[in-house]
């Protein structure tokens, strides 16, 4: 039996070209989902106006970018993890937001320390996410690519 030696020589790196031909086109599917921006908004002040601009800011960028266009997560910790109790003014606001594609995430340390000073935790508006801590969660977003604000 003859071996075509040219054959042989170039079977394996023709091969390897392909998958790495795919995995290319795996990466650039994957990435079509990202959002162009990505911003995190730190809300830590119980100052209404405060954190009504933090609210503004967020509708100002989807009408701007598009909601398809723009990935937001507003973080609340210490004081302004009120924004994000069912007791809050902006509460409306806040439920119809998480309905948007506005993510909001409380701070879990700053639940802990209520619920030790008041003996219960509090009640967070429906749609609202708890992450272990609320300035960690802020640097994992900066690492991520996610621009910040605090206004």
């Amino acid at each position: 039996m003859k071996i075509n030696r040219l054959a042989e020589a170039y079977w394996l790196p023709g091969l390897i070209f392909c998958l790495l031909a795919l995995a290319g086109q795996w990466a650039v599917a994957g990435s079509v989902d990202e959002p162009a921006h990505k911003l995190v908004i730190q809300v830590s002040t119980d100052d209404q106006k405060t954190q009504a601009i933090a609210l503004n800011n967020a509708v100002n960028l989807q009408k701007m970018y598009g909601l398809d266009n723009i990935a937001i997560e507003i973080v609340a910790y210490g004081p302004g993890l009120s924004l994000l109790t069912v007791d809050s003014s902006q509460a409306p606001r806040v439920a119809s937001l998480s309905f948007q594609d506005v993510t909001f995430s409380a701070c879990g340390n700053t639940m802990e320390k209520i619920k030790k000073d008041t003996g219960k935790l509090p009640v967070l508006i429906e749609g609202v996410g708890i992450v272990p801590a609320g300035v960690s969660r802020i640097l994992e977003l900066q690492e991520l690519g996610y621009a910040y604000i605090r206004p």
